[in-house]
């Protein structure tokens, strides 16, 4: 059910080398201005090589000179544009988050201008023999991992079409655990996109499972009863759910893996995607989890007044609406007197949505808090590029959630041609028109509905 097509890289993660040419005797002439070797291949090195680098997902390589050259010109245009790298959530005049995000790989307006003026002044090289030195990678292997977990069989992602894949996954546990950690290792790079984790309850996805080993899971992992783990996006860091807590795995549950295929034609080898777990088998101090709020068919499910009812409260979005919003209320049901807090946000909709944005009102609200409290919003929605966005902050300095409190998300859509997320879909269709959308699974369905990481202080 969530997230998909050419996701965020989190950060470098790829050891770059820069390879000069043999220099001439001459004296070298002398550069105004930012160069590659001493300006530009840092920044690249740190926000675009876990994805632009060999046998990952990017089209291209951006690891030399020469490839960064070819590219400057639709590089600049990218970043000052605020496409690359990708990352939707943003401080808007609707929106000023709680904090800082965690892994984010945005530039800094000074990295921006410095790829700007690099392409406008010519893309000189520099100096190799004093070129600057690139960060180095961030590990990407979890700690105390302990377990490991792996289909029964590899997948073969062929064409150019998007899938998305499910497999279960049985962690054979014989005692209650609880998890605190993961880690994907993709099989093979080139056309693993993204990766969703679920823990299911009761094993129920084993009954999904066809004769080839998974089964396909466009809109959702087809179970009510499955909680979102995490995501992971080409250049993730492991995630770490906040100290001293965990999600509870009792023994015959399992675990579903969501993999988003993103093939670009060609022969690729096929894919054996893993997951690293972390667990503790005695209880923590803070209970985490994730949960899926949203999705509201009706008024009675919270789902608010919209512009496109015709008598009673529905979700449909019109054909050929533009700016269309829905609007659901939920609660995270949380008992009297629990401290609450959101470590993590996740919005979801698919190729007709634009814009979202999730926020908390407070019933009760404390010291220096706002009845309203803005958790996240991505005013350029990209279904291939969402994600988990987890916040950068103390554990008792993160939102608060308490009893009587409501989620509101606020979803917008267009259901017009001038969407590409929406002719996209109707050309997998094979749908010519826009036609009016309802909440559902299918790739002319939409959603509105977010992942909420929390855990009880």
């Amino acid at each position: 059910m969530f997230l998909s097509t050419r996701f965020v890289p989190a950060g470098v993660l790829c050891v770059l080398v820069f390879v000069g040419s043999a220099g001439c005797a001459c004296e070298e002439e002398s550069v105004d201005g930012p160069t590659w070797y001493q300006d530009v291949a840092p920044i690249v090195s740190e926000h675009c090589s876990g994805c632009h680098s060999p046998g990952n997902i990017a089209p291209f390589s951006l690891l030399t000179y020469d490839d960064a050259e070819a590219v400057a010109g639709w590089m600049a245009q990218q970043v000052e544009d605020g496409l690359m790298p990708p990352w939707g959530a943003q401080d808007t005049d609707e929106c000023a988050t709680a904090g800082p995000w965690q892994h984010d790989p945005r530039l800094t307006d000074a990295e921006i201008d410095t790829l700007v003026e690099w392409s406008a002044n010519g893309m000189p090289e520099g100096d190799v023999e004093d070129a600057a030195s690139v960060p180095s990678p961030p590990s990407t292997a979890l700690d105390s991992v302990s377990a490991t977990l792996a289909p029964d069989v590899s997948y073969e992602a062929t064409g150019t079409t998007d899938e998305l894949i499910c497999f279960s996954l049985d962690p054979e546990v014989d005692s209650t655990v609880w998890i605190n950690g993961f880690q994907v290792n993709p099989g093979n790079p080139e056309v693993v996109h993204h990766v969703l984790l679920f823990a299911d309850p009761g094993g129920l996805s084993e009954a999904q499972v066809g004769a080839e080993g998974y089964y396909p899971c466009f809109g959702g992992v087809g179970l009510n009863s499955a909680t979102l783990v995490g995501a992971w996006v080409p250049g993730s860091l492991p995630t770490e759910y906040p100290e001293d807590s965990g999600l509870a795995i009792e023994p015959g549950d399992r675990m579903v893996m969501q993999v988003h295929y993103h093939p670009t034609g060609g022969d690729h080898a096929p894919d054996l995607t893993t997951v690293d777990v972390r667990w503790v088998e005695s209880e923590p101090q803070h209970y985490a989890l994730m949960s899926l709020q949203g999705n509201a068919s009706s008024e009675l499910g919270g789902l608010q007044p919209g512009p496109g009812d015709e008598g009673e409260v529905e979700f449909r979005i019109p054909a050929e609406a533009q700016g269309h919003t829905e609007t659901i209320l939920a609660e995270l049901g949380i008992g009297p007197n629990m401290d609450v807090r959101l470590w993590a946000v996740a919005p979801h909709m698919h190729l007709v949505g634009v814009d979202m944005k999730i926020s908390v009102v407070r019933e009760s609200p404390g010291p220096n808090e706002n009845s309203q409290e803005c958790l996240v919003h991505v005013p350029r929605w990209d279904f291939d590029w969402q994600r988990i966005y987890q916040y950068d902050l103390p554990t008792d300095e993160l939102p608060r959630v308490e009893a009587g409190d409501t989620l509101e998300l606020r979803c917008t859509y267009d259901n017009t041609l001038d969407n590409p997320g929406l002719v996209r879909a109707l050309d997998e269709e094979g749908v010519s028109a826009p036609q009016d959308v309802y909440l559902g699974e299918g790739t002319l369905d939409e959603m509105c509905i977010g992942g909420f990481g929390a855990v009880v202080l």
